[in-house]
């Protein structure tokens, strides 16, 4: 092969949950996002594998039951088959990817594949799966059936990878079924059967394990009672076993804080060090074991199959939102983070529930919300306070993703029966059997989250602490702050700053809601990301006093005004703040893919606008109603 010649292009098609992702990492060494439910991967990604003959590039595309697109995640393959994807080429080859436990339903998809002017390789799946469940099948005989290459996989294993990856680079050679697959629906049927009865196909029995554990997650009360029970659950882990991995961090941070502050001393480079970089950008990595916790928990729940029955539990709640359950699935989706979320809307195919979806995704409590949360109920709620086993902060962090799960489907219904009225479009989910999860690829998946954390605090998060610092250390003070001592001197230098400033014009807007100049900054730097709140708050405690920046927080007072020398985190400022922060649309990214998934402004623009209008009134309200209660 000339340098210059393009790789083979071979894209694996398959219907959801078939494993088609689980073979692309394995070929590629990539680590696309798994899962045990339908609709994970609704977007084209692409990798090489090097082959004897040369590299192939591998695309994964979303799983579908078939080539007559319902959906915009199924046009993508459509598109991509037809060569009409823009920036991408028709691929040379498939494989089509075929989960042997549902073949009969999977043979659809293959005729059509077949019937395409194209090499065809079936990989077949689960085999492991079949076997261990009663049925049969034999490969070979599979093969000369349908007049192509079978090659027989146990993908979450790895076993029949290197097989599969030995033919990518031979396409050429591969046979074509002499005479073609017909596409009546009638002579298909009658064909599937055929292909069955000729590969020896025994079809598996019900999964005994399945079915026993669905009669109660499924069950119309304890199914969700045992939903409300695992949410529960989840919140209190983030606190009781994350809680101590935080302290460490806090305490590694704090020593090298000190060890910054003796090293270099009271200069410019010692004051960026200490206050943008540990006070600002390490406020906000403290918080990663609550992330990677919440990741490891949502990706194990996913590799199970649970997802799946979250969904269709959901469903006839959604169902009065005028949403269905595929919409259930892109909000699942979203407390990782919104944007998958909006991506995940893919698959509805109803263009009304899916605008609907995008514009009421963004109340899902994601966790970037999840530093503000943790910082301000930290304030609010002291660390050992319980309720018998039951912690205390634990059951205000659940209080809060309820109150955003149940206002996004009040969004949602409120859409759909003004602006975005319409049929709702029936819903059909396949329940995968429950899985053990594989450590390796929930890892992987967790890891994928934690480091897209990470990559914001380096970048976003970074950016803005810089320009923070900029602001909050300038002008310096030296004449008037000469003979004060260090932690008075940096006091006033946050006084007289740039920052205070600027915080001292738009502090009249959120005068009503309790907040003064400090926490408005914050406010106005989360537009970019609501981390930087968290990393706003770390640099003003830091800039006050350095060397004990979170008592400082703690102990932070109002500096001018009718409330001067008042608890600056009041119970009614911090409550307020929960609120604003529930409700504000404070993602650049967010909308941007809004933007992407709709086609036009139009949209982000009024989920901007409706959602800051919400959650000033939301905050004014909460802030007043604690006034009155406490």
């Amino acid at each position: 092969m000339s340098p210059t010649t393009s790789p083979t292009r071979v894209a694996l098609l398959g219907s959801p949950n078939a494993g088609k992702t689980t073979i692309f990492n394995h070929l590629t060494g990539l680590r696309a996002r798994t899962a045990n439910y339908p609709g994970v991967t609704v977007t084209r990604t692409e990798g090489l594998t090097q082959t004897p003959l040369g590299p192939v590039a591998i695309e994964d595309v979303p799983g579908t039951y078939s080539l007559s697109a319902m959906s915009p995640d199924e046009q993508v393959v459509v598109d991509l088959l037809d060569g009409t994807l823009e920036g991408c080429p028709a691929p040379d080859a498939l494989v089509v990817v075929l989960d042997a436990t549902t073949l009969r339903r999977s043979l659809t998809l293959a005729a059509q594949a077949l019937a395409i002017d194209r090499p065809v390789i079936v990989a077949l799946t689960m085999l492991d799966e079949l076997t261990s469940r009663g049925g049969e099948l034999d490969v070979a005989a599979l093969g000369r059936a349908l007049g192509v290459r079978v090659v027989g996989l146990t993908a979450h294993k790895g076993v029949g990878i290197s097989d599969l990856a030995a033919e990518l680079g031979r396409h050429q050679t591969w046979p074509a079924p002499p005479v073609l697959p017909p596409l009546d629906d009638d002579e298909l049927s009658a064909w599937s059967a055929s292909v069955l009865a000729a590969s020896g196909y025994r079809a598996p029995a019900a999964d005994r394990r399945t079915a026993t554990i669905d009669r109660v997650l499924l069950h119309p009360i304890w199914g969700g009672l045992v939903f409300l029970a695992v949410m529960f659950v989840f919140f209190q882990l983030i606190f009781t076993v994350a809680a101590p991995l935080q302290d460490g961090l806090e305490w590694l941070l704090g020593v090298f804080a000190g060890w910054t502050a003796s090293t270099l001393g009271h200069n410019v480079l010692g004051a960026f060090l200490s206050e943008a970089v540990i006070g600002g950008v390490g406020s906000v990595l403290v918080f990663v074991p609550q992330i990677a916790l919440l990741f490891l928990i949502i990706a194990a729940l996913e590799s199970v199959g649970y997802m799946a029955r979250a969904a269709y539990l959901m469903d006839r709640i959604m169902a009065a939102t005028g949403l269905d359950g595929r919409a259930f699935v892109a909000m699942l989706s979203s407390f990782a983070c919104a944007v998958p979320g909006i991506m995940a809307t893919r698959t509805i195919p109803s263009s009304k529930t899916r605008i609907a979806t995008i514009l009421s995704a963004p109340l899902v409590p994601c966790s970037a919300r999840l530093p503000v949360y943790v910082l301000l109920v930290g304030l609010l709620v002291p660390a050992g306070n319980r309720w018998g086993p039951v912690q205390q902060q634990g059951m205000a962090m659940f209080a809060l993703y309820l109150v955003g799960g149940l206002s996004a489907m009040i969004s949602a219904r409120l859409l759909r029966s003004t602006v975005l009225r319409g049929e709702l479009v029936p819903f059909y989910l396949e329940m995968p059997p429950y899985r053990l999860p594989g450590l390796r690829s929930v890892l992987v998946t967790m890891w994928g989250s934690v480091s897209m954390f990470l990559r914001k605090a380096g970048t976003i998060i970074f950016g803005t602490a810089i320009v923070l610092w900029l602001l909050l250390a300038f002008p310096t003070r030296d004449a008037e702050t000469l003979d004060m001592p260090p932690a008075q001197a940096s006091a006033y230098v946050l006084e007289h700053s740039y920052a205070a400033g600027i915080g001292s014009v738009i502090e009249p807007v959120f005068e009503p809601l309790g907040f003064d100049w400090r926490i408005d900054l914050g406010l106005v730097g989360a537009m970019s990301a609501r981390e930087v709140f968290v990393a706003t708050l770390g640099q003003v405690a830091a800039a006050a006093d350095p060397e004990h920046p979170a008592t400082s927080l703690r102990a932070a007072t109002y500096l001018d005004g009718p409330h001067r020398g008042e608890p600056l985190f009041s119970a009614p400022t911090v409550v307020a703040l929960l609120a604003w922060f529930v409700y504000a649309l404070q993602c650049m990214s967010t909308v941007a893919v809004m933007r992407r998934e709709t086609g036009s402004w139009r949209w982000p623009a009024l989920a901007f606008g409706y959602l800051l209008v919400l959650a000033y009134g939301m905050a004014f309200v909460a802030h007043e109603v604690t006034v009155w209660i406490t």
